[in-house]
């Protein structure tokens, strides 16, 4: 009999900085470049988790603070673990919580044992720490536990990026200490460090190397999409990557449009996780081959194709972009629906597209093509 490994990463390709492999887990293997669908609050909004993995996802995304505040880490391993709770047997990566406490809360206070803030819920106070932070991934039960780390605008001054960064490394060690200590490892887990240091080069050589002097499982790139727009990101992503272990993932936080995801690939990350699918599908926008489309604009209220014509998903195979307008326009909860799960299938489609580019040595040949079709759009987006 074999055993799956905790966490085994394997390159299978190259083209250029790209790559593509697989990541083999105790629940399941996670197959390079791959893209997590976002369950914020154990469930990855108006989608059932068997068509999330119909769709392609081999892994998605658990959110700690939001968990944490509701229904709570306790109550979650009481009732089994996350798994069990939200009907999802394949790999969970579960965030930090410290892009939330930050961007969501009302902050009182910030230091080096960690952060307290008021819950944007109830208004009730919560100390987030490295320790905490590790302790709620555990009791989740967490495939992959992100470390804690300190984030910061992009546009903030180098001595606030500096201190950050050097706040976050140390988090970063606390946080392997945590996962070390409280059996984390020894539950099938395994364990990513976050790269920070907003664009500067010098701060994210530094981070990285502090990063791989405490030694993770795999490497996030955290701080981007944050407002500082893709060309900055792309600059930032030069270099980044290579920073990092050429031989354990890259994971680019938060990340995002379709476009920004092969640029990203070509720079070489191998995960990204993004709200993006499934906050558009419920706004009205479905993202297609020739661009993102507005459900709402009356021009659908009568054309009787598909969503995508290149799209194989069962949305596009059974109902019309007529019919899909009218439920949008009506606030039809079938609308969101049906648009999210279509944005899903787009989304893996694009990853499985990048997989064979990669392996067939054509990703620039694809990337250049995705590109100037997806952009050829000219229709009202969201974006």
């Amino acid at each position: 009999m074999t055993t799956s490994p905790r966490f085994a990463f394997t390159i299978a390709a190259t083209d250029g900085k790209a790559r593509t492999g697989k990541i083999a887990m105790r629940r399941g293997t996670i197959r390079t470049p791959a893209f997590m669908p976002v369950g914020t609050a154990a469930t990855v909004k108006a989608v059932k988790p068997a068509d999330v993995r119909a769709a392609g996802a081999d892994i998605i995304l658990g959110n700690t603070y939001h968990l944490m505040l509701r229904p709570g880490a306790e109550r979650v391993a009481r009732l089994g673990g996350l798994h069990d709770f939200m009907g999802w047997d394949r790999p969970i990566l579960t965030d930090s919580g410290g892009y939330q406490v930050m961007s969501l809360s009302d902050l009182t206070k910030r230091d080096e044992n960690g952060v307290t803030f008021k819950s944007h819920l109830d208004g009730t106070r919560h100390t987030l720490s490295p320790e905490r932070s590790i302790e709620i991934q555990r009791l989740l039960g967490s495939d992959i536990v992100m470390a804690f780390d300190e984030l910061v605008p992009t546009t903030s001054t180098p001595e606030v990026q500096a201190a950050a960064m050097a706040r976050s490394m140390r988090w970063a060690k606390r946080s392997r200490d945590a996962f070390d200590g409280g059996g984390v490892h020894a539950e099938g887990a395994a364990i990513f460090g976050i790269q920070q240091g907003a664009l500067d080069q010098t701060l994210r050589a530094d981070s990285a190397g502090a990063l791989i002097d405490i030694g993770f499982d795999g490497y996030a790139v955290g701080g981007l999409a944050v407002g500082e727009g893709q060309e900055a990101m792309f600059g930032c992503l030069d270099f980044a990557p290579d920073q990092l272990p050429v031989d354990k993932p890259r994971y680019l936080m938060g990340v995002g449009k379709p476009d920004d995801i092969v640029g990203a690939v070509e720079r070489g990350i191998d995960m990204f996780d993004c709200v993006m699918p499934t906050r558009s599908g419920r706004t009205g926008q479905a993202f297609t081959r020739q661009g993102p489309i507005n459900l709402r604009n009356a021009k659908f209220a009568e054309d009787q194709g598909p969503l995508d014509p290149a799209c194989g998903c069962p949305v596009c195979g059974t109902w019309s972009r007529a019919y899909i307008h009218h439920l949008v326009r009506s606030q039809e909860i079938l609308g969101a629906m049906l648009m999210t799960e279509h944005n899903l299938w787009f989304y893996q489609g694009l990853m499985a597209d990048l997989r064979a580019a990669i392996t067939d040595g054509r990703l620039n040949g694809f990337a250049d093509a995705f590109r100037e079709a997806y952009r050829s759009s000219q229709g009202p987006t969201s974006e």
